[in-house]
C-alpha cells in the first residue's frame, strides 16, 4: 500500500496564503496523489480562525470536491489539528460519553458525528472519508499525528503556547496527566473552542492575530534594522522574563530559525515519550517546517531511536521564506510525504519538480 500524506493546507484564509486553494496548485498536488492507495490529511486542513465555518467551507469546496474526484474509491483520512479542531470536537464528546475513560492515542471516528465534519466528508466523498485523532498508526512501526500537542512543551513564546500554559494552571492540569490525550486536550482545547466561537459570532472576526503577531515579531526581530535589534535584544527577553516570572514558562527568548527547529523537535519528542508512542518513525506537521532535509541531522532522531519526519505545509509564509524561495527552504510550501509497505517515509516537493 502506498500512503500519501499532506498537512497544513489551512484552506479558507482571508489572506489567500492557502495556495492549495488555487486550481493550478491543487492540480499538481492531486496529480502527486494519483498513485496513492490511501490519502491522509494530517491536520489543519481548514483555517477556522479567520472566518466563519460557512465561509471557510465555501472557499474550500472546489478543492474538496476535486480531491474527492481524484481519490474516488480510496480511503481519505482526516486528522484534525489545532486550526480545525472543531472537526473532531463533537466526536470526542461522543467518545467520552460512551466510554468515560481516557482518549486513546490513535482512534477512528465517524465524520457524521459532527455537522462540520459531515459537511467536509460529503464534499470529499462521504463513505470513503474517516476521522482519526489525535493520530493513527499507518504501519506497525509508523505513527502519524498533526503534532499540536507539542505546544504544551514548546519553549518558544508563541501566543498559543503561553495561553496553553495559562489554561493548564487555571484548570489544574497535573504534569502526570500528560500521559494520555486527556491532559493535552484539557490544556489546549479550551483555546481552540474560544477561537472557534469568536469567529462564528462575527463573520468578519479573526483570531489569528496572535499567530500573525508572533510571525511579525519574528520577522522584525531577525531583521537588521535598529528597531529589529531592539526587539530581539531587549523587548523579547524582557517579555519572556515576565512570562516566566508569572510561572508560565520556562520559555526562552531565542527565536532564531535554529532554535525554532530545535524547540519544535524537542517538544514533539516529549509528546512521543509521554504518550508512549513506540514507533520507528513518527510523522507530524504543525510547525510548517519540512524535514529532515539534506543537511538536517540534529534532533531528528530521539534518544530511543524513533525517527521524526515533518510534512511541511501548503501555506505561503513570506516571513519565513524571505528571498530563499525553493524547496531547499524547509518552509517552502508544497510537500507530500509518501509511505510504502516497507522503508522510511519519503518527502517530495511537488511545486519544484527537481526535488
Amino acid at each position: 500500500m502506498l500512503t500519501a500524506i499532506v498537512s497544513d493546507l489551512h484552506l479558507g484564509t482571508n489572506s489567500v496564503a492557502d495556495i492549495a486553494r488555487g486550481a493550478d496548485v491543487y492540480g499538481r498536488m492531486l496529480a502527486a496523489l494519483a498513485d496513492a492507495d490511501r490519502v491522509v490529511l494530517l491536520g489543519d486542513l481548514l483555517e477556522l480562525r479567520e472566518a466563519a465555518a460557512s465561509v471557510v467551507v465555501e472557499r474550500a469546496e472546489p478543492f474538496l470536491r476535486a480531491l474527492g474526484e481524484a481519490c474516488a474509491g480510496k480511503p481519505v483520512v482526516i486528522v484534525p489539528g489545532n486550526h480545525d479542531h472543531e472537526l473532531i470536537g463533537p466526536a470526542l464528546d461522543d467518545a467520552r460519553l460512551k466510554s468515560g475513560g481516557p482518549l486513546a492515542t490513535a482512534a477512528e471516528f465517524d465524520p457524521a458525528t459532527g455537522a462540520l465534519s459531515s459537511a467536509i466528508a460529503e464534499r470529499i466523498g462521504g463513505d470513503a472519508v474517516s476521522l482519526a485523532y489525535p493520530g493513527l498508526w499507518l504501519r506497525e512501526d509508523v505513527y502519524a499525528t498533526h503534532g499540536h500537542y507539542l505546544d504544551v512543551h514548546l519553549t518558544v513564546p508563541r501566543m498559543e503556547c503561553v495561553f496553553g500554559a495559562a489554561v493548564g494552571r487555571v484548570v489544574g492540569v497535573r504534569d502526570e496527566e500528560l500521559a494520555t490525550p486527556n491532559g493535552y486536550e484539557a490544556t489546549l482545547s479550551p483555546i481552540y473552542a474560544v477561537a472557534h466561537s469568536v469567529v462564528q459570532r462575527n463573520t468578519s472576526a479573526s483570531v489569528t492575530k496572535g499567530g500573525n503577531l508572533s510571525r511579525s515579531i519574528y520577522g522584525r526581530s531577525t531583521g537588521s534594522t535598529l528597531t529589529g535589534r531592539a526587539i530581539g535584544s531587549l523587548a523579547i527577553p524582557a517579555a519572556v522574563a515576565l512570562i516566566n516570572a508569572a510561572g508560565l514558562g520556562p520559555f526562552r527568548s531565542d527565536i532564531s530559525a535554529v532554535e525554532l527547529r530545535r524547540a519544535g523537535l524537542r517538544a514533539i519528542g516529549e509528546v512521543v515519550h509521554r504518550l508512549g508512542i513506540d514507533a520507528e518513525h513518527v510523522i507530524f506537521g504543525h510547525t510548517h517546517r519540512a524535514g529532515p532535509l539534506p543537511g538536517d541531522v540534529e534532533g531528528w532522531t530521539l534518544p530511543g531511536g524513533t525517527r521524526l519526519h515533518n510534512t511541511g505545509s501548503w501555506l505561503q509564509e513570506d516571513v519565513f521564506l524571505g528571498n530563499h524561495r525553493d524547496a531547499s527552504n524547509p518552509y517552502f510550501p508544497g510537500w507530500v510525504t509518501y509511505l510504502r509497505d516497507k522503508g522510511p517515509p519519503e518527502k517530495k516537493n511537488v511545486l519544484t519538480p527537481d526535488t
